[in-house]
């Protein structure tokens, strides 16, 4: 199973960016997906999931802001990322149950 992350970079407090996950040699489509974020120094931290069937389900510090989705047909799974703030920064993966991408590092500048 293989878990490929991008779309990170280097962005202004109340820029955007979506982060993108494309997924193979698994049936993506009955799985959960989920994105991760790890800032420096701390515990890696669920920042939002998508049931198979598109239900969404986000921290408390991103709803509102961020919004996850996904595409069965082409095995994908998307982070949009709106007003981003500096609390923001940090490295983003993705997951599916016990497999995890190589992660996408976003930094926010304010």
């Amino acid at each position: 199973v293989q878990l490929q992350a991008s779309g990170g970079g280097l962005v202004q407090a109340g820029g955007s960016l979506r982060l993108s996950c494309e997924v193979s040699k698994i049936i993506f489509s009955s799985k959960v997906v989920n994105w991760y974020r790890q800032e420096s120094g701390k515990q890696r931290e669920l920042v939002a999931s998508v049931s198979p069937s598109g239900g969404a389900n986000y921290a408390d510090s991103v709803k509102g802001r961020f919004a996850i989705s996904r595409d069965n047909a082409k095995n994908m799974a998307y982070l949009q990322m709106n007003s981003l703030k500096p609390e923001d920064t940090g490295v983003y993966y993705c997951n599916i149950i016990r497999y995890w991408g190589q992660g996408t590092l976003v930094t926010v500048s304010s």
